[in-house]
């Protein structure tokens, strides 16, 4: 049986940056609208780290019954490494999509907006055949595409949407920047496993594309961000803000142009969530912020 630390390990906690900041920056423009409702916020937060911790379970579970998982050079898995039964690694993940639907329609009864019922059942049939089912599309190269849209377009649009309950094209844009560092999250962590991938059968993006193509991919994923912010301002000023965070993008980005590969990639991928947090405050902050 897997201990609680396996259990806590096997929830991936480095990549909840990737629910956390797009909640905060969505109610960021929440805040700039002059409407945020706080209990909401902290609702579509806990169905985010749900949803996120969810898709990590039944990765581990999809890709640990599959034998992907079997010859492994990143963290460890509770499947692939005999740590937790694949039953019990599959109820987590059930467990973790079944409580972020039960939270999420506490946000469809307050707005009243039921077609939000269909976002979140895409969102989670998106966390279970990224690499279950009989066709995973995350073996189809189509990983980071599903993330750009269900950890960047989708949260911080849904998020800003149950507190101010009106769409804007503002949220929309301020969700392109959070989808790309969403993305460089997967793209490095596709890096580390491209030798092992392969074998393997999982064709993820960056199997298709080769090591070289991509560490460009993963360099545009943390840079275009801060491009995106600074033309985002003459709508909101202080989007300015996030180029505090870019030092922090420098030596990830030189490590993974350095060639770095297997386990050394681990350390890009911790530096990348603090990168992420760091940007995702300071665009939150300047969202927020009106004149």
């Amino acid at each position: 049986m897997a201990s609680l630390n396996q259990w806590v390990a096997g929830a991936r906690p480095r990549t909840l940056p990737n629910a956390i900041v797009p909640v905060m920056v969505g109610t960021g423009l929440a805040i700039g609208e002059g409407s945020p409702i706080w209990w909401r916020a902290v609702v579509a937060l806990l169905v985010a780290l749900l949803l996120q911790i969810g898709v990590n379970y039944a990765n581990d579970y999809s890709d640990g019954i599959r034998g992907t998982d079997d010859q492994r050079v990143g963290p460890m898995r509770l499947v692939g490494s005999g740590a937790a039964a694949p039953r019990e690694v599959l109820a987590a993940a059930l467990g973790s999509f079944a409580a972020a639907a039960i939270l999420g329609l506490t946000l469809v009864i307050a707005t009243r907006a039921w077609w939000i019922l269909l976002v979140g059942a895409a969102a989670i049939a998106a966390a279970w055949f990224y690499t279950g089912g009989k066709s995973p599309y995350g073996y189809r190269a189509l990983g980071e595409l599903a993330v750009f849209v269900f950890f960047g377009v989708v949260p911080v649009v849904g998020t800003a949407y149950v507190q101010t309950e009106q769409l804007s094209w503002t949220a929309l844009a301020a969700s392109v920047p959070i989808g790309l560092l969403s993305c460089s999250m997967l793209v490095v962590n596709n890096l580390r496993d491209v030798v092992t991938d392969g074998p393997a059968g999982k064709r993820t993006l960056a199997v298709v594309l080769g090591a070289t193509r991509t560490r460009t991919l993963y360099t545009a994923c943390l840079t275009l961000p801060f491009l995106i912010a600074l033309l985002l301002i003459p709508l909101t000023p202080f989007t300015a803000l996030t180029v505090l965070a870019a030092p922090l993008a420098i030596g990830p980005i030189r490590t993974v142009l350095a060639g770095a590969t297997g386990p050394a990639l681990i350390g890009v991928l911790q530096a990348t969530g603090k990168l992420q947090m760091a940007y995702g405050l300071l665009f939150a902050v300047g969202l927020a912020i009106t004149l």
